[in-house]
């Protein structure tokens, strides 16, 4: 369009790049990154918005999300796939942080879930094998509207996974749960109750809101 060239290659595009447009008929030059902003502020309510991944996962303690944001979503969605524990028979749980991930609250009895009281986090899923042949969890664990400070966060999970101590044995866990103090939840942390996460990969949506 510039220098009356015809080809057409495939070059990545990067933050920083270029971009030529049309303002008002005056033509003018951006980049990407502005452009990105933009279309980001035109997502409809009720889009799933990709927010952040933890990557492979290689014997972590914990691993932590803080892209929270209120005016922009108002329920998060988190997408596990084969996490696995370094230990075997474990429970995977998510904690919540009310200061962007400074602290989180790990106190045993501020957690509940459908019919258990005294959890030291949301369920995600338990007794999750790391035998040999055992592939970890995979699934959904959702939140909803964890800014809202006049009710408790409540969560569901939905997973599959091999159980301890036998990988062909596949079960089904779903589960409610919640933390009971009504607090703006703006970060989160997947931990086992013991060990290490071994393996595996977290991504984190959120679902936009209409404003």
């Amino acid at each position: 369009l510039i220098d009356g060239g015809t080809a057409r290659g495939t070059t990545a595009v990067a933050d920083g790049d270029g971009v030529l447009i049309n303002d008002a008929g005056t033509m003018r030059q951006t980049n990407v990154t502005t452009l990105a902003t933009y279309m980001g502020t035109k997502i409809t309510g009720g889009s799933m918005v990709y927010l952040a991944s933890t990557g492979a996962i290689s014997n972590a303690a914990n691993v932590s999300f803080t892209q929270f944001d209120a005016s922009k979503y108002d329920h998060y969605e988190f997408w596990l796939q084969n996490v696995v524990p370094a230990s075997d028979n474990q429970t995977l749980e998510c904690r919540v942080s009310t200061n962007g991930g400074s602290n989180y609250d790990s106190t045993n009895g501020n957690y509940h879930e459908a019919p258990i009281a005294n959890k030291t986090g949301l369920t995600v899923a338990g007794s999750v094998g790391s035998d040999s042949g055992d592939y970890g969890i995979s699934g959904t664990f959702q939140l909803f509207a964890p800014h809202n400070a006049n009710t408790f966060t409540m969560a569901r999970s939905n997973m599959v996974y091999n159980h301890y101590g036998d990988a062909l044995r596949i079960g089904l866990f779903t589960q409610a749960s919640q933390h009971i103090t009504a607090q703006d939840v703006d970060a989160v942390q997947f931990v086992f109750n013991s060990g290490n996460i071994e393996s595996g990969e977290i991504v984190m949506y959120g679902l936009a809101n209409g404003s």
